[in-house]
């Protein structure tokens, strides 16, 4: 049996934070990936970190502070928090800042601020938020085992094909930490999925002391002298678990890499006593539907309308993706949903969709369709007509206005930050301009939010409140620290990240310290 001092399950944003962390103090570090490539969702996304008050957000200029943060938080996740939630959120809030510093001083790890609105008009947001992101570096600058390991952005990676010379966002993330690790001589070991969690037999405790795996020759341990940290995403990518605590959405709908988060190591805690505390919630968004029957991360809605089955509109459109994608959930008719537009745009979807897809394929498969007039869009979608063109020539009177009597949509500054319309709102634009398009939508997800409960060190506890000995966990295969709420973008990855520090700072014994490794 190989052993380390800490094992790492996962290789997401949050996973390598606490591996980097973790080699950085000296420990001999072992990230164990169920994939042949790092990253996971985490390489998918826009990498952008929700880490307030920090000094890239002070460099930058912009009004944010813990404190702001602070009073964001207890606006949009209400009075009544029960006290061990309380206690993990001013854990994340005064963590923060200090991880970010630490990333930052070394020198491979550097985040610049990014423009983006935060999700609630709520005290303490802050105008065009307070997120952040890792700046861009080339392919060629990395380790060549990293710069071969990162995986592809996801439509490259949906195509087989490899990723870009110039990384960014999430890909910048994930190369920027692993680099790390393998600078400061950590262990990456890929297509080895985790079947279980070894137990120390002569622990009454039973400390985890390291992790089962089953690799190409078969089965295989690694032992872990501090702890084990589970950060392998949820559980997004199992149906069956899905059904059992009623997350709606697919599989196939899911962004997790395909064939991936699929709950084993959340399984593996429960068998060895963790507790758990599941939601019917995940991290979600409309996607738009692929030929494939996949679906596509979808955001930044510029013109058009979303209606359900029955042809009317049921909320704003340009929504935070999350909110809008609750939406959706509320209602079976809603999914999946059309998403109807004009030619404006050359007959290419007026929003940000990852991936697209070709038009022409998706025309032929039947995810999009087309006609001259709205009747003939109804007849295609298989929508009500007389309901569709009514929906359509109301939202047209609101874009003659400017205001949306039903939704508000515009009001918001979240609204407008894509919006590209040059009426009395930017954000409402006429569908005017015929031929007209429809195109499927599902509900689509980022991950997840049930899985282990875990305390404010990232520990992770059993039914009666105490901690399992070297077991720790952060990112989606822990019950989320925001509960339903998605606050702004990064907050999946900036509170994987925050926890994994801590469980590293926990596991090796400087919690007194009060300092992030």
């Amino acid at each position: 049996m190989s052993e380390y001092d800490v094992v790492v399950v996962g290789s997401g944003g949050g996973a390598l934070t606490g591996a980097a962390l973790a080699a950085k103090a000296g420990l001999s570090v072992c990230v164990v990936e169920k994939t042949d490539k790092l990253g996971g969702t985490s390489a998918y996304s826009g990498g952008a970190c929700w880490l307030p008050g920090s000094e890239v957000q002070q460099r930058a200029g912009i009004a944010d502070s813990t404190e702001g943060a602070r009073d964001y938080l207890a606006a949009i996740l209400g009075p009544g928090l029960p006290s061990a939630q309380q206690a993990k959120v001013e854990a994340f809030l005064q963590t923060a800042p200090a991880l970010v510093a630490r990333l930052e001083d070394d020198p491979d790890m550097e985040f610049e601020w990014l423009p983006f609105s935060e999700y609630y008009d709520a005290p303490g947001r802050v105008p065009f938020g307070r997120s952040i992101q890792p700046t861009n570096l080339k392919r060629a600058d990395l380790p060549p085992e990293v710069a071969e390991l990162v995986r592809p952005p996801v439509e490259r990676d949906r195509a087989g094909e490899r990723g870009r010379n110039t990384l960014s966002g999430g890909q910048s993330l994930i190369a920027r930490l692993a680099a790390v690790v393998v600078r400061e001589g950590g262990t990456f070991r890929t297509n080895l999925p985790v079947t279980g969690l070894v137990t120390d037999p002569d622990d009454p405790g039973g400390r985890v002391v390291g992790v089962a795996a089953m690799s190409p020759e078969g089965p295989v341990r690694l032992g872990a002298r501090l702890g084990v940290l589970l950060a392998s995403g949820g559980f997004e990518g199992n149906d069956e678990m899905r059904r059992e605590h009623g997350v709606p959405g697919d599989p196939a709908w899911t962004m997790a890499p395909r064939g991936t988060n699929t709950g084993e190591p959340i399984t593996a805690a429960i068998a060895i006593g963790a507790a758990t505390d599941f939601t019917a919630q995940g991290w979600f968004c409309p996607g738009l539907e692929q030929p494939d029957g996949g679906g596509s991360f979808t955001l930044g809605f510029r013109s058009g309308l979303m209606v359900d089955r029955t042809g009317r509109r049921y909320a704003n459109e340009c929504l935070p993706y999350d909110r809008f994608g609750r939406e959706m959930a509320e209602a079976p008719d809603r999914i999946p949903s059309w998403f109807v537009f004009d030619s404006r745009e050359d007959g290419r979807l007026p929003a940000i969709a990852m991936p697209e897809g070709d038009p022409a394929a998706h025309l032929e498969a039947g995810t999009w369709v087309t006609a001259t007039t709205l009747p003939e869009l109804a007849e295609a979608a298989g929508l009500p007509a007389g309901a569709l063109v009514e929906t359509v020539e109301r939202f047209n009177g609101y874009a003659a206005t400017g205001v949306d009597d039903e939704f508000h949509r515009g009001e918001d500054e979240y609204d407008l930050f894509f919006a590209a319309g040059h009426g009395p709102n930017k954000a409402l634009s006429s569908l005017d301009a015929p031929p007209y398009f429809a195109a499927r939508f599902v509900l689509s997800d980022l991950g997840t939010k049930g899985g282990l409960v875990t305390d404010a060190a990232g520990r992770v506890l059993r039914e009666d409140g105490t901690p399992i000995s070297g077991l720790y966990a952060a990112g989606n295969t822990a019950a989320s620290v925001f509960g339903p709420v998605y606050p702004g973008p990064g907050a999946p990855l900036g509170s994987a990240m925050v926890f994994a520090a801590l469980a590293v700072d926990d596991l090796a014994g400087q919690n007194t310290s009060g300092q992030i490794i």
